[in-house]
Order: C-alpha cells, then structure tokens, then sequence
C-alpha cells in the first residue's frame, strides 16, 4: 500500500506543478465549479458525466448552467465517488466572452490519485475558438480507490433553451 501511495502522491504533485507553470498571464473571468459522476476507470480510460455552474467575475453577466463529459486517455484504475473539480476560467482578454461561451472542446493533462480520500488536478484549454484556459483553483477532492493520469478531453455544453 504504501509504494501506491507514494506513487499517487507523486501524480497529484505532478499535475500540481504543470498547472502552476501553465499560462499564468491571461485575465480571469470567473469561476467554473463542477461536480463529475463517480464511476470505474478501465485501465487505458474513463468517460463521466459532468454538471457545471459558471460565476463570471463581472456581476453584469449571470451565473451559467453547463453539461458534459470529461474523458481521460491513460492511466486509469479504480473507482471514484462523485468529485468535485474547481477551476479559474483564464482568457487572453475580458472582451471574448459572452454567455455560453465556454462551450466547446477542452483538452489537457491530469492526475489523480484516492486511497479512501484523495486529490487530482487537471489543466484545460479550449472553449470558443479555443480562447479558455481551465486552471485549477484547487485540487479535485474525491473519494474511492485510483490512480490516474494522461491526457483529459472535456465537453462542455451549454444546456438547450
């Protein structure tokens, strides 16, 4: 157990450390906080449902509802409860946004690792003519048994009405 735990350690570092390095030049337009179904990995990759709420920064635009999936290519072994993943939503200027735009394709790298409790990061790009940068706010929180790492692609969608 223990060589598991250092090595989960180790990918929740990782992760960490290339999110921290990734675009920090960029303004924040607010906050994309989702929660990601539990489910199984299945050794080389995983598909979950996701459900997000937007918080633009600037309080002249209202709070957004998004759906989608996040599938990882990879490392991916266990199963996880639900998750709860929050992000900085990162543009190269405040002047491309619009609601729903953070609709689209993201696609990045992450890691993950739980052991009853455990920790991952994933750092995104993409959206609207791939203007977005998802950073991590904080590491995921999770809870179940797993090991992850590789590439992620998220789709995000803005709901129908």
């Amino acid at each position: 157990m223990k060589p598991f735990l250092i090595l989960a350690t180790s990918a929740a570092l990782l992760a960490g450390a290339a999110s921290a390095n990734a675009q920090n030049e960029g303004i924040e337009l607010g906050v994309l906080d989702c929660t990601v179904a539990g489910g199984a990995g299945f050794i080389i990759g995983s598909t979950k449902d996701v459900t997000c709420s937007y918080t633009p920064a600037d309080a002249n635009f209202a709070v957004e509802t998004y759906n989608g999936s996040i599938d990882k290519f990879g490392l991916d072994i266990g199963k996880t409860d639900e998750t709860r993943i929050t992000w900085a939503v990162l543009a190269p200027s405040s002047n491309i946004y619009a609601p729903g735009a953070l609709a689209g394709d993201y696609v990045g790298a992450s890691a993950e690792a739980s052991v009853a409790v455990g920790a991952g990061a994933n750092l995104l790009v993409g959206g609207s003519n791939k203007s977005f940068t998802l950073q991590p706010l904080s590491l995921q929180t999770q809870t179940g048994f797993n090991l992850a790492v590789g590439v992620t692609q998220f789709k995000l969608r803005a709901p129908a009405g």
